[in-house]
Order: C-alpha cells, then sequence, then structure tokens
C-alpha cells in the first residue's frame, strides 16, 4: 500500500501521515492511531517503540 492511499483510508494527508513515518511526530490522537491499527490490522504496539532518555523523560517513536 502506498503512504497516499493509506493516508486516504486513515483520514490524513500525506504530509502528516510522513511526519509520522519520519519519526518527527510529537503527539498522535487516540483516534489517529486507532484508524491506523484498523487499517493496517495490527496493535499500537506494532507501531510504536519507546526510547528511554533522560533529558526529555523518554520518547515514542514509529
Amino acid at each position: 500500500m502506498t503512504l497516499t492511499e493509506l493516508a486516504q483510508r486513515v483520514g490524513l494527508t500525506p504530509a502528516n501521515l510522513a511526519v509520522f513515518k519520519n519519526g518527527r511526530a510529537r503527539a498522535i490522537r487516540f483516534s489517529t492511531l486507532s484508524a491506523l491499527c484498523t487499517v493496517l490490522d495490527c496493535q499500537p504496539g506494532e507501531l510504536l517503540t519507546h526510547h528511554h532518555d533522560d533529558t526529555d523523560h523518554g520518547r515514542v517513536s514509529w
């Protein structure tokens, strides 16, 4: 599936989806996470990873 097709199915612009893809997202709405999981038939833990960082108390990336 292309990034454009995924964005359409989830209800985001390709530019906003690219922010997640490139690891630059600072937050995500639960509704967006839920839509991604529905379209991709996965669980949130399959999309997110946690990285401990003493300066900002951790960070979640895609």
